[in-house]
């Protein structure tokens, strides 16, 4: 096994004094035998070093347990790196609680190889001097690590393209830097994506007659998502929505815009959805009128309608915008509804009840 701790060696045996120490820390040693019971053949192992690092950050017994369990890989972290670590996700991090709470939700993209540490360093200052916000640094750190261990120049042209891209579609100068910390934040996997995807796929859409400015609110509403696509897919979802709602082109790309999920989602995925919400008595105009129902499953539209039912809305002659959203746009939406039922419209005209 070809191991990214170079001062690590593999041992046919157990290092006992890494499994003690985690026994002591409380973790789940069964768990790391099942999981990854290589680390514990490693020597050496700097378990009370890292443990030390996580308690003076304020880690809690639990906490500290927990991280090593997930990610035992940790304890052959030496006392170097993790200072090294430390002293570079401070850079970006505003306090250690904030840190830690990373550690514990990403304990990998922390706890990496020294060998990363040079392309961490250029590629944390490369985005600093684009002057994004130190949040969107972070979370592109500990979400997408790959893209900070890889060389800046990668990074360098990928963001190139992007703000290339904006600005020849008619993007605002001014907007560009929200603009790219809004995609960056939604998607921070689009770095990694090779650019000549994010050109062909704008040359197709454009092709297919989409504007610039019409380019620019699907880039943007796609949330970086334009580099998980290719234009075989999308021509074959795109003609799969065509004959299935029976428009124009025209049309098509109005929906598009309303609704970008119709050029990622596949055709089978589609074609449940369209079933399902027609099979519930939804007319296909009423689909159109309010496309983006169509990026809930079948279960979710299904359910949100069985209790509107309850409530005595029928979908099928009403909108559809209060079975649309999220968990919680349709609670909010439901909760209105039921209070416009449970409450009788005051009539001014009608006579009070008097006394008799």
């Amino acid at each position: 096994m070809r191991l990214p701790w170079a001062c690590s060696t593999l041992s046919s045996v157990e290092n006992q004094q890494t499994v003690e120490a985690l026994y002591e820390l409380s973790v789940d040693i069964q768990k790391v035998r099942k999981l990854k019971g290589w680390v514990l053949h490693q020597n050496p192992a700097y378990t009370k070093e890292v443990a030390g690092l996580l308690r003076d950050m304020g880690a809690s017994s639990p906490i500290i347990a927990h991280i090593l369990a997930v990610h035992p890989e940790a304890v052959l972290c030496n006392p170097e790196q993790l200072q090294a670590q430390q002293e570079l996700w401070m850079s970006v991090c505003p306090n250690h609680r904030e840190l830690l709470g990373i550690i514990e939700k990403f304990p990998a993209s922390f706890f990496s190889a020294s060998s990363h540490h040079e392309n961490q360093r250029e590629n944390i200052a490369y985005f600093q001097s684009l002057n994004l916000n130190k949040r969107i640094v972070t979370k592109l750190m500990a979400s997408a690590p790959q893209s900070f261990s890889r060389p800046v120049e990668q990074n360098r042209t990928m963001v190139g393209t992007l703000q290339q891209a904006y600005k020849e579609l008619g993007g605002d100068e001014a907007n560009m830097k929200p603009w790219l910390q809004k995609l960056l934040s939604q998607n921070p996997f689009v770095l990694l994506k090779p650019p000549e995807i994010l050109r062909q796929n704008l040359v197709f859409l454009k092709d297919r007659g989409f504007t610039t400015a019409e380019l620019l609110r699907l880039l943007s509403k796609l949330r970086g998502f334009v580099t998980e696509l290719n234009p075989d897919s999308m021509c074959r979802t795109m003609a799969f929505s065509l004959e299935t709602i029976g428009c124009s082109d025209a049309e098509l790309r109005e929906i598009i815009l309303k609704c970008p999920a119709l050029l990622y989602y596949p055709e089978s995925t589609l074609a449940e959805r369209f079933e399902g919400l027609l099979s519930a008595g939804i007319s296909m105009s009423q689909i159109t009128q309010t496309p983006t129902v169509l990026e809930l499953t079948t279960q979710i539209v299904n359910h949100r309608i069985q209790r509107l039912k309850a409530c005595g809305y029928d979908v099928s002659t009403g909108s559809l915008d209060v079975i649309n959203g999220t968990k919680k746009d349709f609670e909010m939406s439901f909760g209105k509804l039921q209070l416009c039922r449970e409450r009788p419209l005051f009539n001014p005209v009608a006579p009070l009840k008097g006394d008799d």
